[in-house]
């Protein structure tokens, strides 16, 4: 029987003032935070991926996870920032003749009021990262109505970032890649899940049509479709006996096809220097395979981070066995000899043999069954500060074209995990009728070969590079500076400063103020 009276849990006198401490109650892990004489309690590990929050920052009145930067507010434990996508458990805690008590019962969990009988009906296309931040946000709120969310693949969302990082090494297997909510979560919350192939959505008509079975009509609705992986095209590529060893990577089967293909082979080809392509690459050095990486440019990711960085990422590569070939493209593939290894002719006539390969090569916003809407040239769709498209119509992820006040302004599209469910969340509340209430702060995380890279911002251009830390160590953080204010960093192994800097870029920052952060304890 769980015991629920009050238990001493640490001298007040030792828990810090804006301070936290990481205590077990009856074997359950708590975090105390102390802000002047009131001390708050929660669960001490992030509900996303179970990060230790007491290494995370405090800034702002809000706590900041270390790993993913999931923020929470330290009065209420309420969610203000994903991946979570649900707030912190709160306990019971007082305290007492000098010292903090608590309990190990959670206190009940605290809803908004929900509007009876709400006879409307919102839609949300696509049950990605967006798609369940939307589902989670729209109840959270107290929206009562009728909820439909569709998407062409069966389960419930689940966490994509895991198909590159670690599914393809091993460490995870496809059957093993966690869900974003709990598996009852679409039941207890009343949310109608249909596995379709949208056909079509008219959003004058705001009807979304699903083949054969009944037209849904909806009072709003979020598309939240992400992005398709380019397709390779080469010279060779659509043989029958050449196209299923060429793999793309967006979903479980991919993953499991990947997969499949690298226990059977010995030398997989990535085309393509991008996000995807190099974690891939790093993945499958972890499975011993010989990778060789092929893509334009002179280093990996110097458009987003420069070229400084981009070469200690090409190094880290390379130390590890990559075979990193920059400046150069594919021009075709061909069957090879008797050994079965396929033949991809490189410019100037060079010639690699592999077993399959890897093509990492970018995204096409998925939009081609919207009907009423303006399009852009990328298939992108633009949405204003509320995600909104056109009346009644959201737009979140990869297919958004959107104002980004933090920390410059200008219309962006992002192909980020965790931007997609800001969006989610700011576009859930719009149909709610509440507006935005500050700036989001773009945020991602890259992993190679055992290090996470974290990067905050969006520097389209910047004329100075800051670095605080040991790079060639890989503790870090680099400040990408213009004018003399910060428009974006990247750090590694030094979570908690990144968290500081992720609350403090929601307003202009100084390259000065961000260096205090940066180096802070």
């Amino acid at each position: 029987m769980t015991n629920t009276t009050m238990q001493k849990a640490t001298p007040l006198s030792e828990l810090a003032d804006n301070g936290m401490k990481r205590i077990e109650a009856n074997g359950t892990p708590i975090l105390l935070i102390r802000r002047g004489d009131t001390v708050h309690a929660y669960s001490a590990d992030c509900p996303h991926a179970g990060a230790p929050l007491e290494q995370g920052a405090l800034c702002n009145g809000r706590l900041v996870c270390p790993w993913h930067k999931g923020t929470f507010d330290i009065a209420t434990g309420a969610l203000v920032e994903p991946p979570p996508l649900r707030p912190l458990t709160r306990y019971p805690v007082r305290i007492e003749h000098g010292d903090v008590l608590v309990d190990s019962t959670p206190e009940p969990s605290e809803t908004h009021t929900k509007t009876p009988a709400d006879p409307r009906t919102f839609a949300i296309v696509g049950a990605g990262a967006a798609g369940a931040a939307a589902c989670a946000a729209l109840r959270e709120a107290g929206f009562a109505g009728r909820v439909v969310l569709i998407d062409r693949e069966p389960r419930t969302p689940y966490d994509r970032t895991v198909l590159s990082k670690f599914v393809p090494s091993g460490e995870m297997s496809v059957d093993e890649i966690p869900p974003l909510l709990p598996d009852d979560f679409f039941t207890a919350h009343a949310i109608e899940t249909i596995q379709a192939q949208v056909t079509a959505l008219d959003a004058g008509a705001r009807r979304i049509d699903i083949g054969s079975a009944p037209s849904i009509r909806y009072d709003a609705a979020l598309i939240a479709t992400g992005g398709i992986p380019k397709r390779l095209m080469l010279p060779g590529s659509e043989a029958a006996d050449i196209k299923p060893r060429i793999r793309l990577l967006r979903d479980r089967d991919d993953a499991r096809h990947l997969v499949d293909m690298a226990a059977q082979g010995e030398h997989a080809l990535v085309l393509g220097a991008s996000f995807v392509g190099m974690e891939v690459a790093s993945a499958l050095r972890e499975r011993k395979l010989r990778v060789t990486v092929v893509s334009p440019g002179k280093v990996p990711f110097e458009k987003q981070f420069g070229p400084e960085l981009g070469r200690l990422f090409m190094r880290l590569h390379e130390v590890n066995g990559v075979s990193v070939r920059m400046g150069l493209r594919a021009r075709a593939v061909a069957p090879g000899d008797a050994s079965g290894a396929l033949r991809v002719t490189l410019d100037h006539g060079e010639i690699v043999s592999c077993d399959f390969i890897v093509a990492g090569l970018g995204v096409t916003p998925a939009t081609d069954f919207l009907k009423g809407v303006t399009r852009n040239d990328d298939k992108s769709v633009d949405v204003d500060a509320s995600m909104r498209v056109s009346d009644g119509l959201y737009a979140a992820g990869d297919i958004a074209r959107f104002e980004l006040q933090a920390p410059v302004n200008e219309r962006v599209r992002i192909e980020h995990w965790r931007v997609a469910q800001q969006h989610a969340r700011i576009a859930a509340h719009a149909m709610l009728g509440m507006p935005p209430e500050e700036p989001l702060v773009p945020f991602f995380w890259t992993y190679h070969f055992g290090k996470t890279f974290e990067y905050l911002g969006h520097a389209k251009h910047w004329d100075k590079t800051i670095f605080t830390g040991t790079p060639d160590t890989f503790e870090f953080i680099a400040l990408l500076g213009d004018k003399g204010n910060l428009v974006a960093a990247v750090g590694c192994n030094r979570g908690k400063q990144m968290g500081m800097l992720a609350e403090a870029l929601r307003k202009p920052l100084s390259l000065a103020d961000a260096m205090k952060l940066a180096e802070s304890a």
